[in-house]
């Protein structure tokens, strides 16, 4: 059932700032960038660099003070369906079940209970959660319950998924599935998937291209192309010299 293509994202001298203790921070500076149609982007950088704050921009959570960001050449002006999130917090609603959790937004979106429930089945299963369909969130582990906000938001067909720290409240090895889950998922459904992660190892390992943010002022964003066959060993040495490189990038290696 994967959707795609559009899902071009263009961002062209893109500047945010907010008011703190009376004075403006500039938090994004003239930022410009292509994000492909299909690609994955990562975007890693300090705290206070302005990665959350960009992702919610291209979700039109937030307004940017300028430049313009566009869609398949059509500029954004709020939400829209074209583009769904994910955040640390899984967000279910206590009262539905996974089934109920998943076909939601379809429903809201006006699309007749069977037909929801259909889609919303076909998700579940593509997340490994089949047999769950009936539970409740207080029910379901931290992984599964994000297994089930990666389903929700497939199931309405983005092109675009937005990722805000999806895997950052997990568990380490339960993380390292979930990583595996996502490029697995992200390569069946052929949607464009930008990231926002601290974790640079998590980076290397879904990245077709990493976006590092500076906090300094001055200084500019720095992508680097993620060289790598498909699925990615950890272990690999060409693997181990990207996150080296990362390392280096943020003074600590």
């Amino acid at each position: 059932m994967a959707t795609a293509r559009g899902g071009e994202v263009t961002i062209r001298d893109l500047s945010k700032s907010f008011t703190l203790g009376g004075r403006q921070l500039a938090v994004l500076r003239s930022l410009s960038l292509d994000v492909r149609s299909g690609e994955c982007l990562v975007i890693v950088g300090a705290s206070g660099s302005g990665k959350t704050t960009l992702l919610r921009v291209l979700a039109g959570l937030e307004r940017a003070d300028g430049g313009a960001v566009a869609i398949d050449g059509r500029e954004i002006e709020g939400v829209g369906e074209e583009r769904a999130v994910i955040f640390q917090e899984s967000r279910l609603l206590p009262w539905l079940t996974v089934l109920g959790n998943v076909a939601f937004g379809l429903e809201v979106r006006g699309v007749p209970k069977p037909e929801a429930e259909k889609r919303a089945s076909f998700y579940i299963a593509l997340v490994g959660l089949a047999e769950f369909s009936d539970a409740y969130p207080r029910q379901l582990s931290g992984g599964m319950a994000q297994r089930v906000g990666i389903a929700r938001a497939l199931t309405v067909q983005p092109e675009i998924l937005l990722l805000d720290e999806p895997l950052g409240a997990l568990d380490a090895m339960t993380k390292i599935s979930m990583q595996e889950e996502l490029a697995r998922i992200w390569n069946e459904e052929d949607v464009t998937m930008v990231l926002v992660t601290h974790d640079l190892e998590e980076a290397i390992y879904l990245a077709d291209r990493v976006l590092i943010l500076p906090k300094e002022k001055g200084k500019a964003a720095r992508l680097i192309d993620v060289d790598l066959p498909r699925p990615r060993d950890r272990s690999e040495t060409r693997f181990v010299r990207y996150r080296e490189e990362l390392l280096r990038e943020f003074g600590l290696h």
